[in-house]
């Protein structure tokens, strides 16, 4: 039974068919399908006109984009609606953006059991590679061994700032456009736009429902960094 918010992506290959409608209706359907029942929102639609082999999506973006502004899971009618690309769709797990298919509800569980296959790979050969290199140096004469404990470094603390400025960064570019939207209906306040945030129920950065002027001020400077 579907819980939480949901944004719904249909796609077809042709503008012909995205004229028509042929095949958007049963999307819809399907996606309505699996919605039916529980405590869920549908907070927006997109449909998008493009070739499955093509990974420049604009509308997808859109929809991903407002998945990560408010938490929501990103619903499809059938998994080659998004592509047949393998690595398509690992992207979509990479972009922090939960999906189900209303064809295979346990597809999303699919893709992180392959995920987890993929870094176990990646640790195996980091590990190899490791051990080799630790053998090298061993038989150079390179003394090995020594403190274990763990020391936090000026270059690591510059390395945890600068993921947390990247972070504030990609959210600012999800809330960029929105509060774009807001300003063209006359809203240009740091209070007004806050009030407005908080109005179309778009968490803050710390998952509150209420937004401030600082936050928002915030969110500006983030984006112009």
């Amino acid at each position: 039974m579907a819980q939480g918010k949901f944004v719904s992506y249909l796609r077809v290959s042709t503008e012909r068919q995205g004229r028509s409608g042929l095949g958007l209706e049963a999307q819809r359907k399907a996606v309505s399908e699996y919605l039916n029942g529980g405590d869920w929102t549908l907070l927006q639609e997109f449909v998008e006109v493009e070739s499955g082999g093509k990974d420049d999506r604009p509308k997808l973006a859109e929809a991903m984009a407002l998945c990560r502004l408010h938490g929501a899971t990103l619903v499809i009618a059938k998994l080659d609606r998004l592509s047949r690309d393998a690595a398509f769709l690992l992207s979509l797990q990479k972009a922090g953006v939960r999906f189900v298919a209303a064809d295979m509800p346990e597809a999303n569980e699919m893709v992180v059991g392959l995920l987890a296959v993929i870094a176990q790979a990646e640790r195996k050969m980091i590990s190899q590679r490791t051990k080799a290199a630790l053998q090298a140096a061993k038989e150079r004469g390179q003394k090995l061994g020594g403190f274990r404990g763990s020391i936090i470094t000026d270059e690591a603390r510059r390395a945890s700032r600068e993921a947390a400025k990247a972070k504030a960064r990609a959210r600012a570019a999800d809330l960029i456009p929105v509060i774009e939207e807001i300003r063209q209906c006359g809203v240009t306040s740091l209070n007004g736009i806050a009030e407005a945030l908080t109005a179309k129920g778009i968490p803050t950065a710390r998952g509150s429902n209420v937004w401030s002027a600082v936050q928002v001020s915030r969110v500006l400077a983030a984006a112009e960094s």
